[in-house]
């Protein structure tokens, strides 16, 4: 179950709760897909990037000859009334029961816990198995920070068997944030490129200011929370040092297009407030394209130290310079620095993790 997927009018959407849904039946496991989204009208699309192809998905539908559930839920932008979203999302759960037609699981994996998990909560008593939660940033970066929506994440948190973490920060937050103890363990979202686009991260090739370089703004630079003026004032930055500098964003895009950008890019640039990981960082370090970020998610976890600045033009414009000079320069390769999210490691992890449902 999750808010986040695919959707047909939008490929891009939640690929790493696609990710691990292709993960889990490549483990053997059946799963049916529940994907609860809120009612909306087109033109609400504009204002909230992440919701685009929402308003227009139907409720059944087939994704890699799988059928994916959609019900519909109501809910206003900022949830001001949580009770009322909570109720909404809540009643579906008769619903999903006919859709389903006698088939039961033996537990619920719920991505992100607001609102959604609500439904997971409520079919999880109905038929007696347990639920996960597992949150990536959103759960606990926004909605545990607002008062209205605190306690109504705090009691679903509190109502799951585990909460899964998808990164160590996130872990620690949930324990400072949540005042009744929560069972947590992190498992990190599985990062995997086909090795026809993996490429090792070397020095810049192209002569050292003659040329044009390529910055990959990787996210949709309507999105507040990514900074996108951050990266424009890096851009300028660095052409006030006499680079020619082009930006490139990435918006709603297949995957396959994505890591074409990255191979193209000189250079990735994450200046966000808020991460889980993020993957698009770890997908294009093993796309042979350096990344230079703020402190934000995990960054710091597999990064050079160079690579990781403060939130200036200034400083990441050193950073983006120091990347192109020097290249990959530590001791492991990516493969081994990225280990702890490759497919062995990750499905060791959830196979763990379930088998502790069985125990």
């Amino acid at each position: 179950m999750s808010l986040l997927h695919p959707v047909p009018a939008n490929s891009s959407r939640g690929v790493f709760v696609d990710d691990h849904i292709e993960l889990l039946r490549s483990m053997g496991h059946e799963v049916r897909v529940l994907n609860p989204l809120p009612r909306m009208p087109k033109y609400a699309e504009t204002r909230r990037s992440t919701m685009m192809g929402v308003a227009k998905a139907p409720r059944l539908w087939n994704h890699r000859g799988e059928t994916v559930l959609v019900p519909r839920f109501f809910a206003l932008p900022d949830h001001p009334y949580p009770r009322l979203t909570l109720a909404s999302v809540g009643r579906k759960a008769a619903w999903v029961e006919k859709q389903l037609d006698g088939w039961r699981p033996d537990t619920i994996l719920c991505h992100t816990v607001w609102p959604v998990a609500a439904l997971a909560d409520r079919l999880a008593k109905r038929w007696s198995v347990p639920w996960m939660g597992i949150v990536h940033g959103y759960d606990v970066d926004v909605a545990l920070q607002q008062a209205h929506l605190k306690p109504h994440v705090e009691r679903l948190m509190g109502s799951c068997h585990t909460l899964v973490c998808a990164s160590l920060r996130l872990e620690h937050a949930v324990a400072t944030a949540v005042e009744t103890p929560v069972r947590t363990v992190t498992v990190p979202c599985l990062t995997e490129v086909d090795r026809e686009w993996r490429r090792p991260v070397r020095p810049l090739t192209k002569p050292w200011k003659k040329e044009a370089i390529d910055i990959l703004f990787p996210a949709d630079p309507r999105r507040p929370e990514k900074r996108h003026l951050l990266a424009l004032q890096t851009g300028e930055a660095l052409e006030q040092r006499g680079w020619m500098v082009g930006i490139t964003s990435l918006r709603h895009q297949p995957r396959s297009i994505v890591y074409d950008r990255m191979l193209v890019a000189d250079v990735t640039l994450v200046t966000s407030t808020r991460e889980a990981g993020p993957l698009v960082a770890r997908e294009s370090l093993l796309c042979g394209t350096p990344v230079v970020s703020v402190d934000v998610g995990e960054v710091r976890r597999y990064l050079p130290d160079e690579w990781v600045r403060e939130a200036t033009p200034e400083a990441l414009a050193d950073g983006i310079e120091h990347a192109l000079r020097q290249g990959w320069q530590a001791d492991e390769s990516v493969e081994e620095r990225l280990a702890f999210a490759n497919r062995e490691t990750v499905t060791e992890a959830w196979s763990e993790l379930l088998a502790t449902l069985e125990a």
